[in-house]
């Protein structure tokens, strides 16, 4: 036994070049991935479960807190409104859309708009529902309100771009902004998230959390099991097996003989 002992802290201390423990490790991560291969497709019953199951509840979820969500838009041109249109006219027009922008959004503007529609909200709400965008390009200026409800949506946009439009003209001092569109009830958009879209999520939530625990569990098991494993973990080859029996085989065949 005493020889036996010190044969194996030999092994074990015996040094391995770099280039066999580079190939003893690619060696190890080929058989790891084929392991994980065949370990998802033996589990794929509870693979596909976990999927049905992620994508029925994601679906709920859905159904009963994801609300509606509607965006209107307005849009407005900030050069000047005369016929005849100069060059210089044209790079105001660029120059100011950056202040155009920021008086959109401003207090003043946002407390009137509150003020005429009779909103329960403060200006800083209000100014997480808008967004104000210059097209790269172009003079003019977009806005959008998104709410829970089509008509609010509507009437704020376009209370939004008349009050703008009026602060604008006293602040910078200019021609009042045109207005290219307003918003109606018809180019309201739904923008609420597609049921489909949430049994995609549930579904791809469900999958990889069942294949992680699979994972998870495979990792965390070091236990060896077959002489495949002797030699692939300890790098020890297998001088003999001894075969298990279970009690109850043993006294059937004590029967057997008798």
């Amino acid at each position: 036994m005493e020889q036996e002992k010190k044969s194996l802290e030999l092994n074990r201390n015996t040094s391995i070049s770099p280039r066999a423990q580079s190939s003893n490790t690619d060696n190890a991560m080929e058989i790891d991935l084929v392991e994980l291969f065949f370990l998802l497709v033996y589990h794929w019953k509870a693979l596909v479960l976990c999927t049905l199951i992620g994508a029925a509840l994601m679906g709920l979820y859905h159904l009963n807190f994801v609300k509606p969500q509607y965006t209107a838009s307005t849009e407005m041109y900030i050069t000047s409104t005369d016929s005849v249109i100069s060059l210089s006219d044209l790079q105001i027009g660029s120059s100011l859309a950056n202040d155009y922008l920021n008086i959109i959004k401003s207090r003043g503007v946002l407390n009137k708009v509150i003020s005429n529609l009779g909103l329960n909200v403060d200006y800083r709400g209000l100014a997480k529902l808008i967004s104000v965008s210059n097209p790269t390009g172009t003079h003019i200026i977009h806005t959008e309100v998104t709410t829970g409800d089509l008509a609010l949506s509507r009437d704020i946009a376009n209370d939004l771009l008349l009050v703008s439009i009026d602060q604008i003209y006293q602040v910078v001092g200019a021609n009042q902004p045109s207005v290219i569109d307003y918003s109606t009830a018809e180019s309201v958009r739904d923008v609420t998230s597609s049921i489909t879209k949430s049994f995609a999520i549930g579904a791809v939530i469900g999958f990889v959390a069942a294949a992680g625990y699979l994972i998870l569990r495979m990792l965390m098991d070091v236990t060896i099991k077959t002489e495949e494993d002797v030699e692939k973990y300890l790098q020890l080859p297998v001088l003999s097996a001894v075969p298990y029996y279970e009690e109850n085989e043993r006294s059937n065949h004590g029967e057997h003989k008798e």
